[in-house]
């Protein structure tokens, strides 16, 4: 009955969310639904269970999420992002119009705009390249995902987007762990969803279809349109990714939390090591926020600065609430006696004698229950990560291939229908998930399958 409870619970869920209600509000009901079909009184596993890890979540990731947001706002509306799309567009052409939208993307993402505006800044130029190349637009949200969900979100090494810092915390890793798998990774989901758009595209040329008539959202580009140039535009984005590099190898004193601990303050951090890498992307997104005011100040629209601002970390509170209720909701599930036979059998995945099969199977599927890559790795990592350290140790396994194996595999079945970047993603699109998802739902697979192909190759090679 308590397992029953528990699946019911999630199903309910995921429904809910891909309703659109809020998980915000729903979360914590369904969690309190499995709570009393267990026999846990409801007010405690409310306020002492979930709302404890959901404050908990927030009081670790939330600068990272509000300077994230704000810095992606403020290169929005200085029209920083625009430059650099549209450059990447226009110099690629019509010819290599898939490729254009997937590296404007990920350049993008991988300078630490977040993956939410990412999409508002390449949407107006992509749709109308997609248009003069007469590729159907059906195509355009498989094309984006595969440029800012996927490898510069958590495979390449060094990403500032939260799903490779968020490892960190619990493995006293850095946001560079495991290179080489990482890059390799990420460029093979490169390929192989290049292969499979471009395979898309032909296979509509030949049907004869082309862009197709849509008036839902439909941009308006103007030929003449007034952007930053790229090479002033790309700053901001060199800077965070350069100054996160140089704070993440920086001496930090490892004897700087001793004073707090002094004082009996409530501490989340074991050790300066395990936040050293949040530190880092707090000095480099403040550095690449004032950065951006200061070359595109002159181009902030009506309200000026303080709307910038104000917008990006009204926004960033949107997406951390949702993030930590659903890490309140899978620590509530966790407690119940119902879940340790699935932790169990979770944990008991022992392919190839490391944890690292059961660290991606168990990441990515809470990262599709919840819908969330950040939520459903901050969960499984919660509940386990000691496990598979302590499995890691008397292996001799690094924690750099447990760190990057955890980033992508969050990144994989994440976006399932229920997805808040996927729905936000089809709605600036002005297309359904009847349109467009098989493709989305394809990049996701392949996601998923090069985090078993790093597996695989780091277990042959042991290269990191």
């Amino acid at each position: 009955m308590e397992v029953i409870g528990i699946l019911l619970s999630l199903f309910l869920l995921m429904f809910f969310a891909y309703r659109g209600f809020s998980v915000i509000l729903f979360a914590p009901v369904f969690a309190l639904l499995a709570a009393s079909l267990s026999g846990l009184s409801l007010m405690p596993a409310y306020t002492e269970l979930f709302m404890a890890k959901a404050v908990t979540y927030v009081k670790s990731f939330f600068p990272v999420f509000m300077l994230g947001a704000v810095f992606g706002k403020v290169m929005e509306d200085t029209g920083l992002a625009k430059g650099i799309a549209h450059a990447i567009i226009k110099g690629l052409g019509k010819e290599r119009a898939i490729l254009s939208v997937v590296l404007s993307a990920s350049v993008l993402t991988y300078g630490g705009v977040s993956l939410f505006v990412v999409v508002f800044a390449v949407y107006p130029f992509a749709a109308a390249l997609f248009r003069e190349a007469d590729i159907p637009k059906r195509l355009l949200p498989g094309t984006i995902a595969l440029g800012s969900f996927t490898a510069t979100m958590d495979s390449f090494p060094g990403t500032p987007q939260i799903q490779n810092l968020i490892p960190t915390n619990f493995f006293g890793t850095n946001g560079y762990a495991a290179p080489i798998c990482g890059l390799l990774g990420g460029i093979a989901i490169y390929v192989v969803g290049m292969w499979y758009m471009e395979g898309r595209r032909k296979a509509a040329a030949a049907a004869g279809e082309g862009y197709g008539n849509h008036t839902l959202n439909e941009p308006e580009v103007k030929k003449d349109i007034s952007l930053p140039s790229w090479q002033v535009a790309m700053l901001p984005l060199l800077t965070v990714l350069v100054v996160n590099f140089v704070m993440t190898r920086f001496s930090w004193d490892p004897n700087m939390l001793q004073a707090f601990i002094a004082m009996k303050l409530p501490l989340t951090a074991a050790a300066v090591k395990n936040v050293v890498s949040i530190w880092a992307l707090i000095i480099a997104l403040v550095c690449g926020v004032l950065l951006a005011i200061a070359l595109g100040f002159s181009r902030l629209p009506q309200g000026g600065l303080a709307k910038s601002l104000n917008a990006g970390a009204i926004g960033s509170l949107l997406a951390i609430m949702n993030t930590a209720s659903e890490v309140g909701y899978g620590n509530v599930i966790a407690s119940l006696s119902g879940f340790k036979a699935i932790s169990g059998a979770l944990l008991g995945i022992k392919l190839g004698g490391s944890p690292l099969v059961s660290e991606a199977v168990s990441v990515t599927t809470l990262a599709g229950i919840t819908g969330s890559a950040s939520g459903g790795m901050s969960i499984a990592l919660d509940l386990m990560a000691k496990d598979w350290l302590t499995w890691a140790n008397q292996i001799g396994m690094s924690p750099e291939i447990l760190h990057r194996v955890a980033s992508m595999a969050s990144g994989g079945m994440d976006t399932l229908p229920h997805n808040g970047a996927v729905i936000t993603l089809l709605a600036v699109c002005g297309l359904t998930h009847r349109d467009s998802y098989r493709d989305i739902f394809t990049i996701t697979c392949i996601k998923t399958a090069m985090v078993f192909a790093v597996i695989i190759f780091h277990s042959i090679t042991g290269i990191l």
